[in-house]
């Protein structure tokens, strides 16, 4: 049995581990996603929210060895059985399956330093996504920007002001601490727009050697 690529571009793959049997997250796969799994024996995935490629445990070394790949009926959604090397989740738990619905509480800790692994912007981001999804916690500053969009645009407003103004005559501890500040709102609005900061990270890169005159010209038209 084979894939119809034709008819579905992305395909959900859920990882469980090959002794347990637990299932430690669900993410999606594309051809070349697929093709690379199974010739290199490591788990590869299509992410949707960063738009490319990726190879679970590229940053953090958390890979996925596959000892096998199982297809269900209709051929639209892989199983793949795996050995973990350290987590599956990027929150620094076990699994991604972590939060209780009956008891509505997180229900696993965190069992690695994240910042540590993917950097304090990437796990700031999640920690930003997070508080979006949940639905018990309407009293942090981050669910309230998320709530108010007027809000959340005039705080960036606000903030790309004062650092400018920092950066004019202020010292450079102020410049440190107002770019923060505009750092932090500018991720609730990628988070508000589900746009990951890998993203941006990935603009940069093909903006990188090409000459600020000729990467505005390429925007033209």
């Amino acid at each position: 049995m084979n894939i119809d690529w034709n008819k579905n571009q992305l395909i959900p793959a859920i990882a469980q581990d090959e002794n347990s049997g637990e299932v430690l997250m669900l993410a999606y796969m594309n051809e070349e996603a697929y093709n690379l799994s199974l010739s290199t024996g490591y788990a590869h995935y299509f992410s949707r929210s960063r738009q490319r490629l990726w190879k679970k445990g590229e940053s953090s070394g958390h890979t996925q060895k596959i000892s096998d790949i199982l297809l269900d009926c209709d051929a639209d959604t892989v199983l793949l059985k795996i050995a973990q090397k350290g987590v599956a989740c990027h929150t620094g738990r076990k699994s991604c399956f972590f939060t209780s619905a009956l008891q509505d509480r997180v229900i696993l800790d965190r069992e690695v330093d994240t910042d540590a692994i993917y950097g304090v912007v990437d796990t700031l981001y999640h920690t930003i996504l997070e508080r979006k999804n949940d639905t018990t916690t309407q009293k942090s500053w981050t669910k309230k920007l998320l709530n108010d969009k007027e809000l959340l645009l005039s705080k960036i407003r606000e903030e790309a002001d004062e650092v400018s103004v920092a950066i004019d005559r202020e010292s450079d501890k102020q410049v440190i601490y107002e770019s923060a500040d505009l750092l932090y709102h500018t991720l609730v609005g990628l988070g508000y727009r589900d746009i990951s900061p890998d993203r941006v990270k990935q603009e940069l890169a093909r903006r990188f050697g090409v000459s600020g005159i000729e990467e505005k010209k390429s925007r033209k038209g």
